[in-house]
């Protein structure tokens, strides 16, 4: 590769970086100012953050209040078997285990009860940790895990069809563009 190559290409990959540095920064400004001090001395509420992501999807599908009575708990119900999915991983994922918790952070009800899924995805964790594990036992538990996704794959295929029952085409659309329907 010539040197005007290997240049070109490190500015354009510099460039990318700015972009995305830039795009970050952007969106940390957009967040009001007195949610960042909370995040940052500890006392975020999932709840309310959760709220308000519920606000803006409304404001975003342009649904009315008499509209959003029936679409709401229906996205809601899309979201947290998504989560469940991908193992309560990524911000929504987190928004959901968080937002489910009971009580004060300290105590027994700090933390919901495990899904049939998060148990068979710790039983498996559990079982490759432990490193004198029979491979029959392991095997049962990649089952048991495997099932487990598949019923949730199920409710969630499920749920996806009984919100596209409510939408417009606009609003199918936009739900397709952010990954919440196929």
């Amino acid at each position: 590769m010539s040197k005007r190559g290997v240049v070109f290409g490190l500015s354009v990959a510099l460039l990318l970086a700015a972009l995305w540095v830039g795009q970050a920064l952007s969106q940390e400004a957009e967040r009001p100012r007195r949610e960042r001090r909370m995040m940052r001395r500890g006392r975020f509420d999932a709840g309310q953050m959760r709220q308000r992501m519920l606000e803006r999807t409304k404001e975003l599908l342009g649904a009315t209040d008499e509209d959003w009575k029936a679409l709401g708990p229906r996205i809601e119900k899309v979201q947290t078997l998504s989560s469940q999915l991908r193992g309560g991983r990524g911000m929504g994922g987190m928004f959901m285990r968080l937002s489910s918790r009971r009580g004060t952070p300290e105590g027994p009800e700090a933390t919901p009860e495990p899904t049939e899924l998060e148990k068979a995805l710790q039983e498996l964790r559990t079982a490759l940790d432990n490193q004198e594990a029979e491979p029959k036992d392991i095997q049962e538990k990649l089952t048991a895990l495997r099932e487990a996704r598949q019923k949730v794959q199920e409710e969630l295929a499920e749920a996806q069809a009984q919100l596209r029952e409510l939408l417009t085409v606009r609003q199918e659309a936009q739900l397709v563009l952010w990954g919440m329907l196929d």
